[in-house]
């Protein structure tokens, strides 16, 4: 009797004991799935902060990258653009033209005229026609004159290679004729050269558009 008694005793200590081994480890898969359950909101909350840092951050890079090529392009041809409204150029007019205007720049003794008037002299016509001894120029030589007799006059054959000779002959001739022909002569014989300076482009395009060239 005692030996049953005991039997059932102890299978009763390990039905008890079951039972509690069972709780435990329910409240144990409880606990983790609850603390699994929380966990993940936070992680959650944490990808979301970071996918937004990031995009901030992506866009701030945008924001500061240097310009594309095309910007570039866009803003080189404004700049072009820009400067195409600005000063003329003399490129657009014939050599002569800027030849006449240089050399008035540099030797005119008027910059203030009206008008520049241009004469080509071929060789051979007397550098004063209205002297009978006069000597007569020995190549083609070009004429420049203002409007006015104050606005003086330039005389001068072209060597083209940026030089020219200066021919010392006033607009109009004063004085007691005959001079006589060693008086032309020394004229002649002693003309300068000079060598003609580019100047102010936009000086030699106002003068051009003062030419007032004699056919």
């Amino acid at each position: 009797m005692k030996r049953i008694a005991r039997i059932f005793y102890f299978h009763a200590v390990l039905v008890l004991l079951a039972g509690c081994t069972g709780n435990t480890d329910e409240e144990s898969a409880k606990g983790s799935s609850e603390g699994s359950s929380a966990s993940e909101p936070v992680e959650k909350e944490t990808e979301e902060t970071t996918s937004t840092s990031e995009g901030e951050e992506a866009e701030m890079n945008k924001e500061n990258e240097v310009p594309s090529e095309e910007t570039v392009a866009t803003d080189a041809e404004s700049t072009t653009s820009s400067d195409s409204k600005g000063e003329e150029s003399s490129s657009q007019y014939s050599s002569e033209e800027i030849e006449y205007a240089r050399v008035w720049l540099q030797l005119g003794a008027n910059q203030e005229i009206d008008g520049l008037y241009v004469q080509h002299i071929p060789a051979g016509e007397p550098l004063n026609p209205d002297d009978e001894t006069s000597g007569t120029y020995p190549e083609d030589v070009i004429q420049l004159a203002g409007s006015r007799l104050v606005d003086g006059s330039v005389t001068y054959s072209g060597n083209g290679d940026g030089t020219i000779n200066v021919y010392n002959v006033p607009l109009r001739w004063d004085g007691e004729y005959p001079a006589g022909k060693e008086f032309y002569e020394e004229i002649i014989d002693n003309t300068e050269l000079v060598s003609v300076d580019t100047g102010d482009d936009q000086e030699v395009i106002r003068l051009i558009k003062l030419l007032n060239i004699e056919s």
